[in-house]
């Protein structure tokens, strides 16, 4: 598809400018994968320069374009690794042409394209060509060369783990289009100083630079750099007389003889804290922290004369302290003659990554995997914790709405791209799906131990592509997303259909595949009157209900079996899974909820509700999440470790919303009264310039019904004021835990801790409740899909500011009490003037009969941590994706699955 492209497809705006215009301000770049490059040389060209006819042509170009050539400066994007509209690299046949002047690199198929837009003409050829490798005297045969344990929680450093970086022999020369004149260092020298100086400087300074994948790749990385604890200087120490044995340790609370950690300010020695599969400890540590707030603990075992494993429970980390040892002799321990008895936290976290690794279960390890290869089959790359972001866009890619949107319009795309694709969200979306869908990279990976000249036999890994481009757009702004971190695929889902939402405001919306409306049905049970919302969801969450587990019995007895083995010092036995009906869950979802708090404007007081939630239409694709991850009561994240019989056919029409029954009575519409405290006199907006009547028309925005008992015990967890504000309010008083889910939700939020916006008030300064909104911004935000009443919220909660209202928007669908639909599709809410209301979000409705297609499961402890990979049901055939590993799954595990994504069933 990307081959045989027309050249006159170039921008209007790029047309109109000349090379040095349209170029110089482009600073975007690739980063640079030529880690592994031990030579480089220049290589003959194809065509002979020899003659002095031909050199002084060649002099004269160059002479002519020769302040289009720029050196890179500090700060400057080099591209030199990745083409910009598709995943040729220098590697690629063809290598890859960098232009000298904007710095953007492209494939042999597009650099043609790009002079045709620009007029720029010279551009810095790099190929490299992968150098054989003898296999290692040590090799166990299998044809990967042996590699060393690692001994340090680092990448890319002297004994941490392993960077593969094959080892290439690169070639390099100017190339002049239209023409694709080829000059070489040699042929530079003959040239006139002016043309020598320059040229030289600029592909010295190319070569040189750290390209933008080089920069966001991490490449070398330690886990073991810690900071200075800031009590360690000034720790206080108490004057008890304690004096800590050099062996024999045991928590002076349960007697748990490992695990442990002395505070180092009054030398108790407890448990540390329990893992997320009941093993390690049972949190006395921890305990004595919150009750004390004696901040330090050092863990017995891990102290040599080098140092020891110290932990700041109030900075939460792992941290230095310089006076170690000084601290230590307080409590008659002489680090310089302790030996290490125990795992350091270091080589736990590097036993777990080396864990990681193994095809267990959901890798379906023990098999045979058949490698497959082609069109819909390519594999990604890692690039350093980025399996959520692959195993999500495998997944999407396969919904035809997002193949159609992106990677059938592809050229259509290209040619409407900017100056500077690298920064266009269309472009790399198309790049990306078009990578994984059309084979041109499904092939297999070379083996590094094999000779060049012998053919090998194909492994699972693939060739793939490096979604490094895709990964900075997307994550670029995000304090989660743009770093190297694991994250919470779940979330990355989100986010993505976020970014989809904003960019297609006009024309075809791929996400509108997964959007549906919820119903939530209120009935105040002391006037038996109801109360109907909508609003938009993308995502059905299930909840785990263990006690709802199959093998009961089983669990018992295993927990059993661990509090003998606690009382006697001896390691648990392993803990069976939880087997989890996937009925049990789906009726917890349908059942109703009481309500204890309800305000009901029937009885104009609190009283009891029931709510009951159904589906207001069916998406075409629907997806589940099982809410694996949950917190304790110490707040601690935790994997509910559970297996649940997720079928492969659904049929969820008996749970259809039917709106208002009939005789049914609704629920007056009537604000509920302010919020009035003893001590304090409440006034209405207009203070003490208007009228009481007027006050009572704007008092209740300014002082809505919050529940304060529940707002002090959001506050006491340590979330902002506002933002626990925000959550009763949004939650309409319905108690702790949906407060609290609603903070889990929305902690990532830029407004998070941004005082309540209240709808029909303004952010503003001095600005009133009848501040008008921008004609001209409304209709913006109206075609994307939203009432007018949600724009004016959107643009008032924003001071007027389109960019922060369209932000503001989507990250509060679920919160909007005014995006209520009728059954007609339009708004309820009242309408300025006589008009009508528009229509709301776009949704898909159809029969509520699915079939699964495809699941992402997860590995680890937490969404922090761990791996992810999915599995796509392909022409009948399951298959399992593993970053560049494609394969033929046989025995699919769809019961450990964390997101199940299901197709409607056509009727």
């Amino acid at each position: 598809m990307f081959s045989e492209q027309t050249e006159n497809g170039s921008l209007k705006e790029a047309e109109r400018k000349g090379p040095s215009e349209t170029d110089s301000g482009l600073h975007f770049g690739l980063g640079d994968c030529g880690q592994g490059v031990k030579a480089r040389r220049t290589r003959v060209c194809k065509k002979d320069l020899s003659t002095g006819e031909e050199m002084a042509e060649v002099s004269e170009i160059l002479m002519s374009v020769l302040s289009t050539v720029r050196v890179p400066r500090p700060g400057d994007r080099v591209h030199k690794d990745e083409c910009a509209l598709s995943f040729a690299s220098p590697e690629s046949e063809g290598g890859l042409y960098v232009c000298m002047n904007s710095f953007l690199g492209f494939g042999s198929q597009f650099v043609e394209r790009h002079h045709a837009r620009t007029g720029q003409r010279a551009y810095l050829h790099i190929t490299r060509t992968r150098k054989s490798q003898k296999e290692d005297d040590n090799s166990s045969g299998s044809g990967d060369p042996p590699k060393k344990k690692p001994t340090r929680l680092a990448i890319g450093i002297e004994g941490g783990f392993d960077v593969e970086q094959e080892q290439y022999e690169e070639e390099v020369k100017v190339v002049l289009f239209p023409d694709r004149q080829e000059v070489t260092s040699e042929d530079l020298a003959t040239m006139p100083d002016v043309v020598r100086e320059r040229v030289s400087l600029s592909m010295t300074g190319l070569l040189a630079a750290d390209s933008v994948s080089q920069t966001l790749q991490v490449q070398q990385w330690d886990g073991e750099v810690r900071q200075e604890s800031k009590h360690a200087p000034d720790l206080k120490q108490l004057d008890n007389g304690v004096k800590i044995p050099p062996s024999g340790w045991k928590c002076e609370v349960c007697e748990l003889q490992e695990n442990l950690w002395m505070n180092l300010t009054d030398g108790k020695v407890l448990c540390g804290r329990r893992y997320f599969d009941g093993s390690g400890g049972n949190n006395h540590a921890l305990q004595h922290f919150q009750q004390t707030g004696y901040p330090l603990a050092v863990k017995l075992g891990t102290i040599t004369p080098d140092g020891a494993d110290v932990y700041s429970y109030d900075e939460d980390d792992m941290v230095l302290d310089s006076k170690l040892a000084e601290h230590l002799s307080h409590f008659g321990i002489d680090m310089m003659t302790m030996e290490k008895t125990e795992r350091t936290m270091t080589e736990l976290e590097i036993a777990v990554n080396q864990r990681v690794g193994e095809w267990e279960v959901i890798q379906e390890s023990g098999t045979t995997l058949r490698p497959l290869w082609g069109p819909g089959l390519t594999g990604m790359k890692n690039l350093g914790n980025s399996c959520y972001l692959n195993s999500v866009m495998q997944v999407l890619f396969t919904v035809p709405d997002f193949q159609e949107r992106y990677v059938s319009n592809i050229d259509k795309i290209l040619d409407e791209a900017p100056s500077d694709p690298t920064q266009d969200f269309k472009t790399q979306v198309a790049k990306l799906g078009h990578g994984l869908l059309s084979g041109e990279y499904s092939k297999p990976a070379p083996d590094p131990a094999d000779d060049l000249s012998a053919p090998s036999e194909p492994r699972g890994d693939q060739v793939g592509i490096a979604p490094r481009m895709f990964k900075a757009l997307v994550g670029r702004g995000h304090p989660e997303f743009s770093t190297n971190r694991q994250q919470d695929a779940q979330e990355f889902l989100l986010h993505f259909i976020n970014m989809v939402e904003r960019n297609c405001r006009s024309g075809p919306n791929p996400s509108e595949a997964f959007r549906f409306l919820v119903e939530e049905r209120i009935v105040c049970q002391q006037s038996q009157k109801a109360k109907y919302t909508q609003r938009v969801d993308y995502i059905v969450q299930l909840p785990v209900l263990m006690d709802q587990a199959t093998n009961a019995e089983e669990l018992q007895e295993a927990e059993r079996l661990r509090e003998e083995a606690e009382s006697t010092g001896t390691p648990p036995p392993a803990a069976p899974r939880a087997q989890i009906p996937f009925s049990a869950c789906l009726d917890a979802l349908s059942e109703p909820e009481t309500l204890t708090d309800f305000w009901s404007s029937a009885v104009q007081g609190k009283t009891t509700a029931t709510k009951t939630t159904r589906f207001a239409s069916f998406p075409d694709y629907l997806v589940i999440q099982i809410k694996k991850f949950t917190f304790g009561l110490d707040w601690v994240p935790k994997k509910l470790d559970v297996s649940i019989d997720v079928p492969d056919t659904l049929d969820l029409s008996a749970l259809r919303g039917t709106g208002q029954q009939p005789g049914e009575e609704l629920l007056p519409e009537v604000a509920p009264p302010p919020l009035m405290t003893p001590d304090v006199e409440v006034k209405g907006i207009l203070g003490s310039h208007g009228t009481e009547e007027d006050d009572s028309l704007y008092s209740p925005l300014l002082s809505p019904v919050l529940d304060d008992s529940t707002v002090s015990q959001l506050c006491e967890m340590g979330f902002p004021l506002e933002a626990c504000r925000k959550a009763v309010y949004f939650t309409g008083n319905t108690g702790i835990d949906a407060a609290m889910n609603w903070v889990m939700g929305h902690m990532d939020d830029a407004d998070f801790s941004a005082p309540l916006v209240l709808p029909g008030s303004s952010s503003a300064p001095g600005s009133t409740p009848t501040e008008s909104v921008p004609e001209e911004h409304l209709a913006t935000i109206v075609s994307m899909g939203f009432s007018r009443d949600q724009a004016t919220r959107a643009l008032r909660a924003t001071s007027n500011v389109l960019e922060r209202a369209v932000d503001w928007i989507f990250s509060h669908l679920d919160d909007l009490e005014s995006m209520e639909v009728s059954e007609g599709g339009r708004s309820e809410a009242g309408s300025e003037g006589s008009r009508d209301p528009p229509p709301g979000p776009r949704v898909r409705d159809g029969p509520g009969k699915y079939e699964l297609f495809a699941f992402i499961s997860h590995m680890g402890t937490s969404t922090m941590c761990g791996h992810y990979v999915c599995h796509i049901k392909k022409d009948q055939q399951w298959v399992i994706f593993n970053d560049q590993k494609v394969c033929a799954s046989e025995k699919p595990p769809k019961d450990l699955g964390y997101l199940y994504f299901y197709r409607r069933v056509a009727e």
